[in-house]
C-alpha cells in the first residue's frame, strides 16, 4: 500500500475523525489494496467504476453482509474524494459507486437478567491473601460498577468512557462533559447509581489501581495502571455478565429503554450525540419490536 495509495495521507487528513473510525478505514482500505493488487491494480490511476464494482461483487461472492459492503463503500468514496481534491487524480471513480444499504439487524437491547446481572455483580471470588490484594480487589469491584453504571445510564460510547478525565466529571451536578465523534463536547446527565458508583471509584479505588503516568487524570484505568481500553471494558462485561455482551449493547439498551419511558427522540438524540436524526430513529423500531413482543406474550387475545 504504502507511498503508492498514501493511506497514511489520507488518515492524517481526517482530523475531525475519531480514533475508531480512522481504524476502520485503514483497515477497509487495507482491505481494498490488497484485493486490487491481487487483480493487478497497484497504483489509485488504475481504478476505474469497473474496478469499483466488480470489487463489491467479489465482497458480495465472499458472503459480505450488506452493512459492510456499504462500509466499505463509503471508505472508498471518502479516499477517492480525498484523492481527487489533492490532485492525485484527475477523477474521481468512486462518484457514482452504490453498495446495499447498511441495516438488517436491529441493535441488541440486553435482556433484565443479564442486565440485573452487570449491574449487581456479586464480586464473588477467592479470598485475598493480603491487605494490598484485598485493596485491588475492592478497587477493581468499584471500578467496574462504575463503567458499567455510566455506560448503561448515560449511554455513553465506549471510546467515550475511556477517555473521559477528572475534570469532565461533576459529580455535584450529576453530569458528564463527553468528548464525542468528530470533537464535539455534550453534556449528559448521570444516574444516581451512576453517580455513587463513580465516587466511590473516584474516592477510594483509583488512587489504588492509577500507578502509570500514561494514565494521567483519565476517569478510569486497568489493572496495570493504563489507561482502561475498549478491549478492557469488554473484559469487564465478560467477567460480570451471564453470556457475551457487547459494550455497545448498553448503550442500545439505555436508548431503547429512555424511549420505553416516554422520552421523546430529539431528546434521546442529544443524549446519544447523534448529529443525524435519522441515527437515532432505529431506536423507535426497537422499542416497537419490544413493545410487540411484550403485548404478543402477554394479551390474551395476542
Amino acid at each position: 500500500m504504502g507511498v503508492t495509495w498514501d493511506v497514511d495521507g489520507f488518515l492524517a487528513a481526517l482530523t475531525a475523525a475519531a480514533p475508531a473510525t480512522i481504524d476502520a478505514y485503514r483497515r477497509d482500505l487495507d482491505h481494498f489494496t490488497t484485493w486490487a493488487a491481487s487483480s493487478g491494480v497497484d497504483r489509485p490511476e488504475m481504478v476505474d467504476r469497473k474496478v469499483l464494482r466488480r470489487y463489491l461483487l467479489a465482497l458480495a461472492d465472499n458472503g459480505s453482509a450488506p452493512r459492510t459492503m456499504a462500509r466499505r463503500a463509503s471508505a472508498l468514496r471518502r479516499y477517492f474524494r480525498w484523492a481527487t481534491g489533492a490532485g492525485r487524480l484527475a477523477s474521481d471513480p468512486s462518484i457514482s459507486l452504490r453498495a446495499p444499504r447498511g441495516g438488517g439487524r436491529l441493535p441488541r437491547v440486553i435482556h433484565d437478567q443479564q442486565l440485573d446481572a452487570l449491574l449487581h455483580h456479586p464480586g464473588a471470588g477467592p479470598e485475598p491473601i493480603s491487605e494490598r490484594s484485598r485493596q485491588a480487589a475492592d478497587a477493581r469491584r468499584w471500578r467496574d460498577d462504575a463503567v458499567v453504571e455510566v455506560l448503561y445510564g448515560s449511554g455513553l460510547r465506549v471510546a467515550e468512557l475511556c477517555g473521559l478525565t477528572t475534570s469532565d466529571v461533576d459529580l455535584a451536578r450529576q453530569r458528564l462533559s463527553v468528548v464525542g465523534k468528530g470533537s464535539k463536547t455534550r453534556l449528559v446527565p448521570l444516574s444516581d447509581p451512576a453517580t455513587a458508583a463513580l465516587s466511590r471509584w473516584l474516592s477510594d479505588g483509583r488512587s489504588i489501581l492509577a500507578s502509570s503516568e500514561t494514565a494521567e487524570n483519565l476517569v478510569f484505568v486497568n489493572l496495570r495502571g493504563n489507561p482502561l481500553t475498549p478491549r478492557d471494558v469488554r473484559r469487564i462485561l465478560d467477567h460480570r455478565s451471564v453470556e457475551p455482551v457487547n459494550p455497545h449493547a448498553l448503550r442500545h439498551t439505555f436508548a431503547t429503554h429512555l424511549l420505553d419511558g416516554g422520552a421523546d427522540l430529539r431528546s434521546v438524540q442529544e443524549l446519544l450525540g447523534h448529529e443525524d436524526l435519522s441515527t437515532t430513529q432505529i431506536y423507535t423500531h426497537v422499542s416497537r419490536e419490544r413493545l410487540r413482543r411484550v403485548f404478543d406474550q402477554t394479551h390474551p387475545r395476542a
